[in-house]
């Protein structure tokens, strides 16, 4: 498809101390990995902290804290 423009927004684009829910994942090899953590479709994910220079971000997940690096954390698409 020529010129599909992308606006799905992902976990690594939400902002320090922001939240959203999960909507699905985009690679299905890292989505049982997030799922094994915990992360399910439909869980509130809220940002704690991001790692500077594109490296890994601090979530808090229900009630869980996990640590995600980016490419984990750019797989998670949000509602």
């Amino acid at each position: 498809m020529v010129g599909k423009i992308d606006t799905e927004k992902h976990l690594a684009q939400l902002k320090r101390g922001g939240q959203a829910l999960v909507s699905h994942f985009r690679n299905p090899q890292v989505a049982s990995k997030l799922m094994a953590m915990g992360i399910m479709p439909g869980s509130n994910i809220r940002m704690i902290r991001k790692a500077p220079f594109g490296g890994g971000c601090y979530i808090k997940v229900d009630n869980l804290l996990i640590a995600l690096r980016n490419s984990e954390a750019v797989s998670i698409v949000l509602k």
